[in-house]
């Protein structure tokens, strides 16, 4: 009996804390320029966000999005943002980058004294807190950067419920959308997505099976490559990879960017092109994975689903 309770406690003790970190999975955070007035300060926006970085990647509430991918994508997209970004421009830049918290603020003098401000943004529910640090001179900024990058790390610790959307329950979610095809025409769809793990062979790709099992759910024929019988209306295809973050204890972050493209059978006519990037945490890499496609998929479906249908 005591051998058995001995178990039973080791066990727990092995569990336990795994149960504990995924129950508080830290969320993803982009880092933007901080914007500064003044030639005195000119170009040190990037090096406040450089700093702010560097000390939150080590933070355990936070999952750092690569500077490069950022710069990347606000260049492609031509998105300048600095520190005037709108709940909009929020989401927009948490979509293309899975970013579920935008870091961005300003750099500024008053008098004798440096300003340091910061504006810690939800991408998902337009939720923002501020933080602020003084600094004598542009020498103490390191230190500066220390003391922000605690305060904005405690801020997502206190509001992370805050600053995430909830989950949105998938039965309700289903209703939701039954609602924008109800009444209208509902084409033949054929889904054609392949999918790669950049570090192994992908099982089951998620993205296809994800916006089949919801097309059928929502009233749609679904018809696949091996059914000759039968004719698609509409086609749907695309290419989806994910590939591991980071490491934070016993937790994997993955990320998953997805294309699709809507094109009409018939004409080749182009209904729609759109792309999607997401991020999941989980103790499995392979899990984290699957989560984070589906999560780009259930994104992309939603707003790809009113193009499907037409009115009667």
């Amino acid at each position: 009996m005591k051998k058995t309770a001995l178990t039973l406690l080791l066990l727990l003790g092995l569990v336990a804390p795994l149960l504990a970190e995924d129950s508080l999975l830290p969320l993803t955070v982009a880092v933007l320029d901080f914007q500064t007035s003044g030639e005195k300060l000119d170009k040190k926006g990037s090096e406040v966000a450089l700093l702010l970085g560097t000390h939150l990647s080590t933070a355990p509430n936070v999952l750092l999005v690569e500077r490069q991918e950022i710069e990347k994508i606000l260049s492609e997209q031509e998105i300048g943002l600095g520190g005037a970004v709108t709940p909009e421009s929020a989401a927009k830049v948490g979509a293309l980058t899975g970013a579920k918290v935008l870091i961005t603020g300003r750099l500024f003098e008053s008098g004798n004294q440096l300003y340091l401000v910061a504006k810690i943004m939800s991408t998902e529910t337009g939720r923002v807190y501020g933080e602020m640090t003084t600094l004598p001179n542009v020498a103490g900024m390191d230190k500066a950067a220390t003391e922000l990058s605690g305060k904005i790390d405690g801020v997502i610790a206190k509001h992370a419920d805050a600053l995430v959307a909830k989950s949105e329950d998938p039965a309700k979610r289903i209703e939701r959308l039954k609602k924008i095809v109800s009444g209208k025409k509902i084409p033949t769809v054929m889904v054609q997505v392949t999918e790669r793990h950049l570090s192994h062979a992908v099982i089951d790709p998620a993205v296809q099976t994800e916006i089949e099992l919801t097309l059928q759910q929502l009233g749609f024929e679904v018809i696949t490559e091996k059914d000759a019988t039968k004719k698609a209306e509409v086609i749907i295809s695309g290419e989806a990879f994910s590939e591991l973050g980071m490491r934070r204890g016993n937790l994997v972050s993955c990320r998953s960017r997805i294309e699709i493209h809507l094109t009409q059978a018939d004409n080749g006519k182009l209904l729609l092109s759109d792309r999607q990037t997401d991020v999941a945490v989980d103790l499995a890499e392979n899990i984290a994975a699957k989560k984070a496609l589906e999560n780009g998929a259930r994104k992309l479906i939603d707003r790809f689903i009113s193009k499907l249908v037409v009115q009667k």
